[in-house]
């Protein structure tokens, strides 16, 4: 049975904190610090704010907009502003519906070293094999998986008010309190190499991260630095997933649209900037600045529990905060994913949250469940042409972020800024009298430069840049 009125927050801040929820996922865990850590420290920090005051804030208005103003979800929501172009809601739809599956199982991976810290056999973790064994083993992610799948359907069959919003209410200032006790707590780190003498500290780490490195910087290693930046903010801010166009969906028309985006940046900048300093000093520390450059789960999963063990007895319970706090990151994105296609479903079929929500989660039990199996039954030892790994997983994630991530945004700047025309979003922003301070940064960005920028990302993807 259809929903009679459609579900919506009930305020700015439960929109923002859901919608910064969205935002602080794994990507900003374990991407954003390695990125940070190869692309010169300060340099890619400052490049990456100035992006995101930028680029992102014109993207981030967009999707939020077109949202609010038409009240459907992706797959629905660009078809009312210009019947033609459609199709780029299919596009938007497609994003989250393939990254949702693996998602899950990589918060099966979470809560399976969380629940291994909690029984105080974090050193189990640091074996050597331990994390290759957990996830080529045939059963044992399947559980996890399931387990994370089921606090994600839990959270979005309740709705938006009951399920999201309250929900969001509740982890986002623990997860923000846990990233700041963390990163304040990495500074003070201290540890003297027993084979060298020589002593690393957290300040020398936070060096690395916060002081620009201009050596051997050509115009071709900054353009990389610019892309790699980019590339971050679709995971940091969460756009071209169609997760805040049905987030906007939800927004009350008498917030205040331009103020609650603004929000969203300064939440989602900082805590980028917090995970930077709660990762880079520690492993800078403990681990060497080599392990810096370790790049996707191998940070998370091998080389911080290797740092934990570092600690000594406090390692133990350092590492089940940190993972506590990333199984609560990773809760409040997959949530907003599998919104996104849950209110598709719901506008696109009619059906109720009920039945989409359930179908939604019979596809994922099945989908994730041949992910999981990517690493033992179904793996297979050949790449792809355009992939450097073989695995289920790795595809995905390269047709989901490489390819259709970058389209969708190119079709979205095309459509606001030459089609149905910037006054389209200008409108919805200062739709009750509100001031909208960025607009002529607004106008250029997604005319302009924002489209360029995108075809340049969509272009490394093929790796034209190296």
């Amino acid at each position: 049975m259809e929903e009679k009125k459609r579900n919506s927050f009930t305020g700015s801040i439960g929109f923002v904190l859901a919608a910064a929820g969205s935002a602080v996922g794994l990507g900003n865990i374990w991407r954003f610090p390695n990125l940070a850590a190869k692309n010169g420290g300060g340099l890619f920090l400052l490049v990456y704010i100035v992006l995101a005051l930028t680029f992102g804030f014109a993207l981030l208005t967009t999707e939020v907009a077109i949202g609010r103003k038409t009240q459907e979800s992706p797959l629905t929501a660009y078809k009312k502003i210009n019947k033609g172009f459609g199709f780029i809601g299919i596009f938007a739809y497609l994003v989250p519906f393939i990254i949702y599956p693996y998602y899950c199982v990589i918060g099966g991976w979470v809560i399976k070293y969380m629940s291994t810290y909690l029984a105080f056999q974090g050193q189990v973790a640091v074996a050597d094999g331990f994390f290759n064994g957990f996830i080529s083993d045939q059963w044992q992610p399947i559980l996890y998986t399931i387990i994370f799948t089921l606090l994600c359907f839990v959270i979005v069959y309740k709705g938006v008010e009951h399920g999201i919003e309250k929900y969001s209410k509740v982890l986002m200032p623990i997860l923000a309190i846990l990233v700041l006790f963390i990163a304040v707590y990495s500074i003070f780190l201290k540890f003297t190499d027993p084979s060298t003498g020589a002593t690393r500290t957290g300040i020398q780490g936070l060096g690395i991260y916060f002081i620009p490195n201009f050596e051997g910087i050509t115009f071709g290693k900054f353009l990389k630095i610019c892309l790699d930046a980019m590339g971050q903010l679709f995971y940091s801010l969460s756009i071209a997933m169609g997760i805040m166009v049905a987030y906007g969906s939800y927004m009350k028309k008498e917030v205040n649209l331009s103020k609650s985006i603004n929000q969203i940046e300064i939440f989602d900048t900082a805590i980028a900037i917090f995970a930077g300093m709660m990762i880079i000093p520690s492993v800078y520390v403990f681990a060497g600045p080599e392990e810096l450059s370790n790049a996707g789960p191998g940070l998370i999963f091998v080389t911080l529990p290797r740092v934990f063990d570092s600690m000594g007895s406090f390692g133990q319970f350092f590492g089940l905060m940190f993972f506590v706090m990333v199984l609560f990151a990773a809760l409040t994105s997959a949530v907003s994913i599998l919104e996104a296609i849950v209110s598709s479903m719901m506008d696109k079929l009619k059906w109720s949250r009920k039945k989409a929500t359930l179908i939604m989660a019979l596809i994922t039990f099945v989908v994730s469940v041949i992910v999981c199996l990517g690493y033992n039954v179904f793996y297979f030892e050949k790449s792809f042409a355009v992939v450097n790994k073989g695995q289920i997983l790795d595809f995905l994630d390269y047709v989901s972020n490489n390819l259709l991530m970058p389209i969708v945004a190119i079709c979205t700047c095309i459509l606001i800024g030459w089609v149905a025309k910037p006054k389209t979003v200008i409108d919805e922003v200062t739709l009750n009298g509100e001031k909208f301070g960025r607009k002529w940064l607004y106008i250029i960005m997604i005319k302009y430069v924002a489209p360029v920028l995108l075809t340049l990302i969509l272009l490394g993807s093929f790796g034209i840049f190296g």
